[in-house]
């Protein structure tokens, strides 16, 4: 069984009137258990800049509805680089350059696809995928 542990820690001296320190940990385990996740993908990928919506994570990536996290970072350096990130042509948010982002997901359908494009410039991204295995479906 694989143990894979992701922490989120937030600190600031200047956000209140005093000290902000928030931490959080995850195990990352299989749907309703305590058995880690097993399978990893990953990749890094130049996104071009044309505003063309481009499939980052296909939804048959993780198999049917099960617990997946997903991790994006935009490792462009030009501050005003940006790519806008959805599901589905929903927008989750934008990633600017040095953004990262962390998100639970669970996959149902081919509508759950995480999309990536660039409005203006193209943007160099690295991504993660953290998820139970594969359900083959029959052609």
């Amino acid at each position: 069984m694989a143990t894979t542990t992701a922490t989120l820690t937030l600190t600031s001296t200047d956000l209140l009137s005093d000290s902000l320190s928030l931490s959080s940990t995850q195990t990352l385990y299989k749907d309703g258990t305590t058995t880690g996740l097993e399978q990893y993908e990953s990749g890094r990928v130049v996104v071009p800049g044309d505003d063309t919506n481009y499939i980052l994570i296909d939804s048959t990536a993780a198999g049917n509805d099960k617990h997946a996290f997903i991790y994006v970072a935009n490792k462009n350096t030009s501050e005003g680089h940006y790519v806008i990130i959805a599901m589905n042509d929903t927008v989750i948010g934008r990633l600017y350059a040095g953004d990262w982002m962390f998100m639970p997901w669970s996959q149902t359908d081919v509508s759950a696809d995480i999309e990536v494009k660039a409005p203006s410039e193209a943007n160099t991204i690295e991504y993660a995928l953290f998820h139970e295995g594969k359900t083959f479906v029959a052609a």
